[in-house]
C-alpha cells in the first residue's frame, strides 16, 4: 500500500471518529440525533450555515471550537492525500513509460511479437522460459496494462504503424513474429518490417492457406499456418498413435516429424502379426536383413509394455508394435520383405 493511500485511509477513519464524537457531544448537551448530525456535517464541510440551536454555554462553545479545528484539519489532510495520490499516479505512469522505453532501447537482436492473442501469449511464455529478450506490441489498452504488470516489455500501439515498430526497436531486432488473427494486417506488417530491416528474420502467421504466398512475397522468411499444424497433429494421432504416446504430446511429435522430413526421414509404426516371419528374430537380425534401411527406436509389447531405446539383442514377439525411423520410400520394401502390416488406429479401432 502506497503512502498516499495509507494517508487517505487514516484520515478518513480519523474524520469518522471525530464526527461521531461530535454527534455524541451535541446529543449530551440536549440536541436530537438529527440536529447533532446536521451540526457535525456543516462544521466539517465549512458550508457556513447557522446553528440549529443556540450555543449559549461556555462548555458547548469550547467543544464546538475544538470540533471545528480537528474536523477541518482532518478534512484538509484527506484533501492533501488525494492530491498526492493523483500526482503519484501520473508520475509513476510517466516514469514507467520512460523506463520501458529505456529498456527497449538497450535491446539488440531481440524478438518482436506483434499481437498478444492465444499464439502470441504462448510464444511469449516460451521465449521467457528460454531467457530470450522480446518486446510485445499490443493495441488493446487493458491487455497492455496486464502485460506490463507482469514485467514484460510492451508497447501499446498498432503494429501496422512504422512508428510503433520503430519504437519496438525493429532496426536492432533479430526476429519478428507477426501473429495477428488478421491476414491483411499480417501482410502489411510483414511488408513494413522488411522495409525497415533487410536482415530481419520474419515469421508470419497465416489464417487462410492462400495467404502463405502473399506473406512470402511481402518478405516473410517463414509462414506458419495454425490450421495446417492442427491437422498435422490430428493426422499423427490417427496414423501414429503409439509414437504419439511415446513422444508425449502430439505437438512434440508434429515438430519431430517436421524436422525429420527435412532430412528425408519419417516415423512409422508396424504391427507384427502371428504368422510373421520375423517372430523370434532380434532387432540386430531385422536391421541386418533390411540393409540398415530403417532404425527401430521403440518396441511396444502386446501387453502394453514399452521398450525405449531397445538393445540389438531384443527379440521380436507376436503382436509387437515396432516404431521405426525410415527413409522416405523405404516403407513398402520393409513390409514386403518382413511380412508386417502398417498399423492405423482410429479412436481405438485398428484397421
Amino acid at each position: 500500500m502506497s503512502n498516499s493511500v495509507r494517508h487517505i485511509r487514516n484520515g478518513t477513519l480519523a474524520l469518522a471518529v471525530i464526527c461521531c464524537l461530535a454527534v455524541i457531544g451535541y446529543m449530551t448537551a440536549g440536541w436530537s440525533a438529527l440536529e447533532a448530525s446536521y451540526m457535525a456535517v456543516i462544521t466539517v464541510f465549512t458550508v457556513g450555515y447557522g446553528e440549529t440551536l443556540p450555543i449559549n454555554t461556555p462548555e458547548l462553545r469550547l467543544f464546538t471550537m475544538a470540533f471545528v479545528v480537528l474536523g477541518c484539519t482532518t478534512y484538509l489532510y484527506i484533501g492533501g492525500a488525494l492530491v498526492q495520490f493523483l500526482i503519484e499516479g501520473q508520475i509513476e505512469t510517466t516514469l514507467g513509460k520512460r523506463r520501458m522505453t529505456r529498456n527497449i532501447e538497450e535491446l539488440n537482436d531481440h524478438t518482436i511479437i506483434c499481437g498478444f492473442g492465444r499464439v502470441g501469449r504462448m510464444l511469449a511464455v516460451e521465449l521467457h522460459a528460454a531467457g530470450r529478450p522480446f518486446v510485445v506490441v499490443e493495441t488493446n489498452e487493458e491487455m497492455h496494462e496486464s502485460i506490463q504488470k507482469n514485467g514484460t516489455l510492451v508497447i501499446q500501439g498498432d503494429a501496422t504503424s512504422e512508428e510503433v515498430l520503430q519504437a519496438a526497436g525493429i532496426e536492432r531486432a533479430g526476429k519478428i513474429a507477426v501473429v495477428l488473427p488478421d491476414d491483411a494486417a499480417n501482410v502489411f506488417i510483414t511488408l513494413s518490417a522488411r522495409n525497415l530491416n533487410d536482415d530481419l528474420f520474419i515469421i508470419a502467421r497465416g489464417v487462410a492457406p492462400s495467404t502463405e504466398r502473399k506473406l512470402i512475397q511481402a518478405g516473410a522468411n517463414q509462414v506458419v499456418l495454425p490450421e495446417h499444424i492442427e491437422a498435422q497433429r490430428m493426422a499423427n494421432l490417427i496414423l501414429r498413435p503409439v509414437a504419439s504416446s511415446l513422444f508425449g504430446k502430439a505437438p512434440q511429435l508434429a515438430h519431430i516429424t517436421d524436422d525429420l522430413a527435412e532430412f528425408g526421414l519419417h516415423i512409422e509404426e508396424f504391427s507384427v502379426p502371428n504368422d510373421s516371419n520375423i517372430v523370434g528374430l532380434t532387432l540386430a537380425d531385422l536391421e541386418m536383413k533390411g540393409s540398415s534401411a530403417f532404425l527401430i527406436v521403440a518396441v511396444v509389447r502386446e501387453s502394453g509394455d514399452v521398450i525405449h531405446k531397445p538393445a540389438l539383442e531384443t527379440s521380436i514377439n507376436r503382436g509387437d508394435t515396432l516404431v521405426t525411423l525410415c527413409h522416405e520410400g523405404g516403407t513398402p520394401e520393409f513390409t514386403r520383405i518382413f511380412n508386417v502390416s502398417r498399423k492405423t488406429q482410429y479412436r481405438g479401432a485398428t484397421l
